[in-house]
């Protein structure tokens, strides 16, 4: 599991966005996708810093029925979005589907 903290230096002094935070953030953006569930959060959530962004890797449950690719990129896109927003910087998402709900 890969908890990155995002540190941005300010001429005020630094501030921090624990990896913990923004995994939190990732899992409340992937809840809010109707049909999903994260699995697990605390294992099956990754955020990683790169050069040239932040990647999250996440594992969820969706709903039986559901068309699954629609699923996950409803996912993807919640994700980004929220996690985009907060850091501003590219963000990449990668959606495992390893369970469905009743």
């Amino acid at each position: 599991m890969s908890r990155d903290d995002l540190v941005t230096e300010t001429s005020l002094g630094a501030i921090v966005l624990t990896g913990t935070a923004l995994a939190a953030h990732a899992a409340r953006a992937a809840g809010r996708v109707d049909g999903a569930r994260v699995r697990r959060p605390r294992r099956s959530l990754d955020v990683a810093l790169l050069d040239d962004g932040v990647h999250v890797d996440l594992h969820v449950a969706a709903r039986a029925g559901s068309v699954l690719p629609v699923v996950g990129e409803a996912v993807q896109e919640a994700v980004s979005s929220a996690l985009a927003a907060t850091t501003g910087r590219r963000v990449t998402v990668d959606v495992a589907i390893e369970a469905l709900d009743a």
